[in-house]
Formats: structure tokens, sequence, C-alpha cells
């Protein structure tokens, strides 16, 4: 086994647990928030909705099936969310540094590290949790022994910027041309894409696509404030003054309430799960859905042409929206996420649907 040594991890209202290293031997600052999946954790590192947060995962055991081969198929990895990692520290209970599955090419300790990203095992991630769910998210900084570092807040900084991609990227070669703007795209919503005939016009988060020739507008997920986000709103507030189609997630549902003119908050601390309950309005349908965000959108916002398209059944936040007149809609969660069930996944083919009305 290889050779660890202490770390504390600290929070900002001065807490403070200690454990053991794996990863890389450095220090680290961000947000800490807490993710409740039993499994996935090479897709939630790879997110790049996580830029900047410390992540503790609260499944007791990880690290046993290691980190997948780097595998590419339409120039995507195929079994990662992006190509780096983007969280800047990994917290859990119980580490494996033994590992077996067929498609493992390395330990999680050795993709870490070989990222440049500490880790933290050893450590009641139950109380960690508990103390979150109560407080609230915090800022941390996870210190190895002998090292020292500063509270860093993530988002007072343009995080979408850091995750953007710097070009414009074509994928496929399909009928009808989607307009991705990516604020941090993961790469399972470009498949989901490329699997319903599509060529995909992939552009940077500040880009504007007003004279662009598509058949449908793309927002995609992305991390931090979406008031951030300010060239994106403006460039789909034009967006919205014609009837080609537009579908947001995550993000991209924060930054359509905001083009629209409704406004987001801080939620206390976020929704990350594989298993978070919706019903779609209007309907008695409820479904499970995988998250990752900590902002939403305020309902009571909302102007008279748009209306909440789901809603969590939890704690009744907003979860997607529409508008009442045009082939405008979004989701708060995941439809593209493959960690369960995967019974949202026709909102693809609703926006599709959409893009072939129009084109008729």
């Amino acid at each position: 086994m290889k050779k660890t040594f202490t770390v504390r991890l600290t929070l900002e209202d001065g807490t403070v647990y200690t454990g053991k290293s794996f990863g890389a031997a450095i220090p680290a600052a961000g947000e800490v928030v807490f993710n409740t999946a039993m499994t996935g954790y090479p897709e939630s590192l790879t997110d790049p909705s996580y830029k900047g947060q410390i992540l503790c995962l609260t499944y007791p055991l990880v690290g046993n099936y290691g980190a997948p081969r780097r595998e590419e198929e339409n120039d995507l990895l195929s079994f990662y969310e992006s190509a780096s990692i983007h969280i800047s520290g990994l917290i859990v209970s119980d580490y494996s540094f033994d590992y077996s599955h067929w498609n493992a090419d390395e330990s999680l300790d050795e993709w870490l590290a070989r990222n440049g990203v500490p880790g933290i095992f050893g450590i009641d991630t139950r109380a960690l949790t508990k103390r979150l769910r109560e407080k609230g998210t915090m800022l941390g900084k996870i210190e190895p022994e002998g090292t020292k570092t500063e509270f860093h807040d993530p988002n007072k900084t343009n995080l979408v910027a850091s995750v953007s991609t710097g070009e414009v990227k074509i994928y496929g070669s399909g009928r009808y041309r989607i307009m991705l703007v990516d604020c941090g795209v993961k790469f399972n919503i470009i498949r989901n894409l490329l699997r319903r005939d599509t060529t995909i016009i992939r552009v940077p988060w500040d880009y504007d696509f007003s004279g662009e020739d598509y058949d449908g507008l793309f927002l995609t997920n992305g991390p931090g404030d979406p008031k951030m986000c300010g060239p994106a709103i403006e460039n789909i507030k034009k967006a919205f003054g014609d009837d080609r189609p537009v579908f947001g997630i995550c993000l991209g549902n924060q930054l359509m309430a905001l083009a629209s003119g409704a406004d987001t908050y801080k939620l206390k601390y976020g929704h990350r799960s594989h298993n978070q309950p919706v019903i779609r309005i209007g309907t008695s349908k409820a479904y499970i859905t995988s998250q990752n965000h900590g902002f939403a959108v305020d309902n009571d916002t909302l102007g008279s042409d748009w209306e909440p398209l789901f809603i969590n059944i939890n704690d009744r936040t907003n979860e997607g929206m529409k508008h009442k007149f045009k082939p405008f809609f979004s989701t708060q969660f995941h439809p593209e996420a493959s960690g369960g069930p995967t019974d949202t996944d026709y909102l693809f083919d609703e926006f599709i649907d959409n893009i072939k009305k129009r084109a008729t």
C-alpha cells in the first residue's frame, strides 16, 4: 500500500477534520460540497460544473474500480464527462488502494496525482455532510502536513470562462444544425444529440451566434453563479427574438431565466445526487433525476409568458421552465445522465421534434 501522511480539512467556520492523504500531495482550497451518488466518481470528477469545488462523496467506499481508460469516440472521451478533472480536492470516508474493473486503466490515487488534485480519506463524511446541511455550503481547504493555504471563494470569479471551449468545434454531420453554447458541457450531452441526426456547432460561452445558420439553440450546464455570464445572457435575449427552438440544461436553465427577466439565487447546499425526485407540472408523472447545481431559478420572478416545467418534490425548487407560446424550454436536472434511470432522455426528442415542426 502507498505510504500516506496526515492531512487537515478546515472549514471556514473553524471546524477541522484530520485524515490521510491520497492523490497529489499539495494543498487546495475551494467550496466544500457533497454528492450522494453511490457510483460514478469518474463522471463527477470530470464534470465541469464542479469547477472550484472540494467534493465530498457520501458513499463510504471509493476507489475500488479505479479510473477508466482514455478511449475516444467522435473526439470525445468515452468514459468521462470532459477531458480533465475539475474538482479542487476530493474527500472520502474509506479509500480503496486496491482496484479491480474490466475498464480500469489506473487507480483513482494515480489519476488524481497525475492531475495535481489532492484527496483526503479516513474522516467521518457523515458528520461533514450533516454540518454542511445545517450550516450550508462552506469554503474549505485541504492542507497536507507541512503545508499552508488560504481560503478561496470560486464563486467570485467567472468559472464558466475557465471551462468553456476556446474555439468553435464541429461534431457530426446530421440533418439538424444545433448551436451549442458551451458553458462547461458534459460529453454525454453531445453524445445524446449526435444520436439524433444532428450536426453540433460547439461555441465558446460568450460567442455571438446571432448571425449564424442553425436550427436549434442548446445551452449547456456549467459551474458557478449564472449572473457572471453577462455576454451569454445578452446573446440568449437576442435568440428569444425568433422562433428557433431552445433547450437549456442546468446552468442553461438559469441563463434562460435571467435572459427572460427572471432572477436566480444561491441554494443553501445545492442539489448534487442521482436520486432527486421531480414532477412535471400539469401531470402526475414523477422522475428520478441526476443533478449538480448550487444556484436555482426563482419561480416567483418568472414573467407572464413563462411558467415552471418541473418542480423538485423535496423542496419545491424550480427544475425547469418553458415559454407559453414559443418552443423554448429547459431543465435544472440532467436528462443526459446515465447514473441510473434514463427516463428523462425523452426531452432530447422533444427538442428535436420542436426543430422538425419548425422545418415543416
